[in-house]
């Protein structure tokens, strides 16, 4: 029977596109038959839904015609696999009850370098959808694949839509089915930063054999950051080649395609490009709903349907803004000791609808032009004196931060370039690193804006 199965996939692989047979196909394994049934698993319940949806009727076709009986295709979640099986049977009274699996505890990893990782942020708290479903399935074969081809991914899409939570649970996975493996979880800003001090404390042979020879799945996020910057550029590129002549597994993260971040090189931009290139969309109202009642399921609160289907339908941006009107009507209840009700949900997302339209980059051009004593003309203006360049600097450091506006956008207000303007963004990145005074005025700034007080 086993031969029957390899003849089925021989034949669904000349039929399928190559990245949908080794995604959806190869995984999955001949288990038996018993009687009509011709009984195969798949590795999880999110594979074995795909596959009895799209290919199930393709295979039953082709393993009747092998067999030359009208067999019946039964598909399983593998055993030792997510969510693929159950605790022991226990009989009590006349019924079956079925104890739940112990997992092991995985809320505080052992991370082998970089971040830890959000114990949240798992692929159980990961809501599949039709807007990250190639992109949820993308990942969870990268993790559990044993190949070295196709050993990257790169996950596009804008702030908030869930990029960071996939890597991380991907971390997670990884951690739990196979712990000899060395998981390095890190920004770009993280690696950039180790760089830079690598080299101020000559241990540069430390930081390249690190990340080159101890690594095994490298999970770089927000790579867009490494605009301009040529020396990590160069550094990372040359780190990429051995981990992907290896074999090793990468995942990166960015709100941009490698191509469109600015002064990006070209031999980076083609390590990015070299794997699958998966998008995150914006989650449609059915998803929103099921995000807001598993985050508050795992918060421990109870909100009533026509709460949930409200904020679904009005905070439609991202996640992270569904997750700040699920905390604020739930805080808001509890300290003013009022029922969850409507009327505090719309009070709720009046405020959070509220101050996001209010802070636009002229909002922001203003309140800087203000605190440092200058004119919107002079902020706008060619001049390089320094009295009105770091102020220059500071207005679009905080626009690229609390507005949703491309690089160019941001550039084009202020009469500048895209690359002008991340450079104004590393900056006083660099300055906030180094300078206290500097430091001190963002955040005072920040809160003015947070607080909508401008």
């Amino acid at each position: 029977m086993e031969s029957v199965w390899n003849n089925v996939k021989a034949v669904l692989e000349e039929r399928l596109p190559g990245h949908s047979f080794r995604m959806w196909i190869e995984p999955v394994k001949f288990e038996n038959r018993s009687g009509d049934d011709f009984r195969v698993s798949c590795p999880n319940l999110f594979s074995k839904k795909r596959v009895q949806d799209h290919y199930g009727s393709m295979i039953q076709d082709e393993v009747r015609t092998l067999l030359g009986s009208d067999i019946s295709l039964c598909l399983d979640v593998r055993k030792g696999t997510n969510g693929a099986s159950r605790g022991p049977v226990v009989k009590k009274g006349l019924k079956k009850v079925e104890t739940q699996l112990v997992i092991p505890n995985v809320a505080n990893p052992v991370m082998h370098s970089g971040r830890m990782l959000r114990p949240d942020f798992t692929l159980d708290d990961f809501v599949v959808s039709g807007n990250n479903d190639f992109a949820y399935s993308a990942a969870l074969s990268l993790a559990s694949s044993t190949q070295t081809q196709n050993s990257s991914l790169f996950l596009l899409s804008d702030t908030g839509m869930g990029k960071s939570h996939l890597t991380q649970a991907i971390g997670h996975h990884i951690n739990r089915k196979k712990p000899g493996e060395r998981v390095y979880y890190i920004t770009a800003e993280d690696f950039t930063n180790e760089m830079i001090g690598s080299f101020k404390n000559d241990t540069a042979g430390q930081f390249k054999d690190k990340y080159r020879s101890q690594c095994d799945v490298l999970l770089l996020e927000d790579v867009h950051f490494l605009g301009g910057k040529e020396r990590t550029q160069i550094e990372l590129a040359m780190t990429l080649d051995y981990l992907m002549e290896s074999g090793k597994k990468i995942m990166f993260s960015s709100c941009y395609l490698p191509n469109d971040i600015p002064k990006m090189n070209e031999q980076l931009a083609s390590r990015f490009t070299s794997g699958l290139i998966s998008p995150i969309e914006d989650p449609n109202f059915r998803t929103r709903v099921r995000i807001l009642k598993k985050k508050a399921a795992s918060k421990g609160h109870q909100l009533p349907m026509d709460i949930i289907e409200y904020l679904a339908g009005e905070l439609t941006d991202n996640i992270r803004q569904l997750e700040s009107g699920l905390v604020s009507v739930t805080a808001k209840s509890s300290l003013m000791g009022v029922p969850l009700d409507l009327d505090l949900a719309e009070s709720v997302v009046k405020n959070i609808a509220t101050k996001k339209k209010r802070v636009t980059i002229d909002v922001i051009k203003k309140l800087v032009c203000r605190e440092f004593n200058i004119t919107p003309t002079d902020i706008v203006s060619k001049s390089r004196k320094k009295t009105i360049v770091k102020p220059r600097q500071v207005a679009i450091y905080l626009s690229r931060r609390y507005t949703d506006q491309p690089l160019q956008a941001i550039g084009k207000n202020f009469n500048r370039y895209h690359a002008t303007v991340m450079h104004a963004v590393g900056t006083i990145e660099k300055d906030i690193r180094q300078e206290v005074q500097m430091r001190n005025q963002i955040e005072y700034l920040s809160r003015k804006i947070e607080n909508g007080d401008f």
